[in-house]
């Protein structure tokens, strides 16, 4: 489970992330990722990342879409460091994440962050 300080809640800083931030799409999921210093709003250096989900009913019912979160809140806490201070980042699932293994989204989300970063000119 992803600690409270880096869980993204706020429907508005879900539209910041999609309208200011810079995606990377893989087969199951889409990386979407707005980092600290791109924000509208003054952060602190010390800000943590914070990350929100989402998953549409494409991706099958309440209990797929919570099973295929899960799995990616437990991916993405182990990725934490990968961000920038501040950065806000959102995942959002694809269909094709309903039968993904915790594995399969480990790989994707390690190229999408590379090439999410390559993009937004950080590092």
């Amino acid at each position: 489970m992803l600690p409270a300080a880096h869980r993204l809640t706020r429907p508005e800083d879900f539209r910041e992330v999609f309208r200011r931030g810079v995606s990377a799409g893989g087969s199951r999921v889409v990386l979407h990722w707005l980092r600290g210093d791109d924000s509208t709003r003054d952060l602190d250096p010390g800000a943590p990342v914070r990350i929100g989900f989402v998953a549409s009913k494409k991706v099958g019912n309440a209990v797929m879409r919570h099973r295929v979160k899960r799995q990616l809140r437990h991916v993405m806490r182990e990725r934490l460091e990968e961000f920038p201070p501040g950065a806000r980042v959102v995942v959002r699932c694809l269909p094709a994440a309903a039968g993904s293994t915790s594995g399969d989204f480990a790989c994707e989300l390690d190229r999408l962050i590379n090439k999410a970063r390559e993009r937004s000119g950080s590092r």
